[in-house]
């Protein structure tokens, strides 16, 4: 009698309807439960005291997270000069990752691009080099030449590689952001914000981690060591830990740099706009840079205890190990660390069949009293549903082995 019952209540659970992990809570007949919402909770970007820079307009950054640390007028619109340059190596190094490009493809200088003037390297109309000599003039010596050359080859022209900067642009959110030239050479009209370069500046150190093979170049020489370079970024020789990442000057838009530098695994990126000098631009981005390390560190959090296997119903599998969906590296204010904590919400069974990457619960992260992030907990397998021949199937083989 006891397995006769076993058996219909078997039958029951396959044709009964239950809430999938995730979905709203049901009512009676699975109605969902009126009024229900996700707990959904972004948190608010940190800004730092004022300074005191020199320069016009400033912004500090935390790559990983994209965290606001400090800003100094960051929308206004400025002349960003060579600093220009981060958005064409973008490009570059998109084309190059995406295989659309290799480092040894040969680019041959045109006429239009050896008339660039300004920093450069001298070349002349049909000189060759590999993408990869071009990419170290640009980002050691500001080669306004090998920019050109470089867009040309890319994009046909110029001007075309301007309207894929500009595309590129507002697909990053540069709002404050217009190009008329890869250079940074001066142009009625070609602006950008503090804030605008500091997104595109960890769009490219973030996904394009190899662009530093060239950023970090302090000395080199291109055409056989006849040609010297000397990286524009003083701070790659003298300020610890730095990584980039491109400097510009003119006469409208004063001294400018993009800086980067990375500290017990925090790569931070300070922007200086307008500076009165060359050498206040780098004390400004070296007070930034310092003033970030000092007050911030990035701290990996996991579940306080190892994930437990969730109960499958009516699966071919009779459990589900549950996983974070993505890994979750907090900024804190240094001494915040101890004040981690996590709130792991977990169902206790799900119903087959289950998705691989079906959401199990969250994993919850507090700093004190305030929530910092909600991760999803998902399902790291896919378990299919039990079919009713495979359910007899499967009572067989328990009678069976009782008798």
């Amino acid at each position: 009698m006891k397995r006769i019952s076993a058996w219909l209540v078997a039958v029951l659970l396959l044709t009964a309807c239950v809430c999938p992990a995730g979905a709203a809570p049901a009512g009676p007949f699975g109605v969902p439960v009126p009024g229900w919402e996700p707990d959904v909770t972004t948190a608010a970007p940190a800004s730092g005291d004022a300074l005191n820079l020199a320069c016009a307009s400033a912004l500090l950054m935390e790559k990983e997270t994209g965290t606001i640390l400090y800003e100094k007028d960051s929308h206004v619109k400025l002349e960003p000069a060579s600093v220009t340059k981060i958005m064409t190596m973008l490009l570059v190094m998109e084309a190059v990752d995406s295989g659309k490009l290799s480092p040894d493809d040969i680019v041959t200088a045109s006429a239009h691009a050896t008339g660039m003037g300004g920093s450069q390297v001298y070349l002349k109309e049909g000189e060759q080099m590999p993408v990869s000599e071009m990419m170290k003039c640009v980002a050691v010596v500001s080669a306004n030449d090998c920019a050109v050359a470089l867009a040309e080859h890319l994009a046909g022209s110029e001007t075309a590689f301007v309207e894929r900067m500009n595309q590129r642009a507002r697909e990053l959110g540069m709002e404050d952001t217009t190009f008329l030239n890869c250079t940074g050479l001066p142009a009625q009209g070609h602006v950008t914000s503090a804030h605008d370069i500091a997104l595109m500046s960890r769009e490219l150190i973030l996904h394009h981690p190899d662009i530093r093979q060239y950023t970090t170049v302090w000395m080199d020489s291109i055409r056989d060591g006849t040609f010297g370079l000397t990286n524009t970024n003083r701070l790659i020789r003298f300020y610890s830990g730095a990584t980039g990442l491109k400097t510009g000057s003119t006469d409208g838009a004063l001294y400018c740099v993009s800086a980067t530098a990375e500290r017990e695994g925090m790569e931070l990126i300070a922007v200086v706009l307008k500076s009165p000098t060359g050498p206040q631009r780098f004390e400004d981005a070296k007070t930034m840079l310092d003033w970030g390390f000092a007050g911030w560190a990035l701290t990996d959090v996991w579940p306080d205890t190892a994930l437990a296997p969730v109960k499958v119903i009516l699966g071919t599998r009779s459990q589900v190990q549950p996983e974070m969906e993505r890994s979750c590296r907090l900024l804190v204010k240094k001494g915040e660390e101890d004040q981690v904590t996590t709130r792991l919400t977990l169902c206790a069974d799900v119903e087959a069949p289950v998705e691989e990457g079906q959401t199990l619960g969250t994993l919850e992260v507090l700093v004190g009293e305030e929530l910092r992030d909600t991760i999803p907990i998902i399902s790291s397998q896919a378990v299919d549903r039990l079919t009713m021949p495979g359910i007899f199937h499967g009572l067989l083989q328990r009678l069976l082995m009782a008798g």
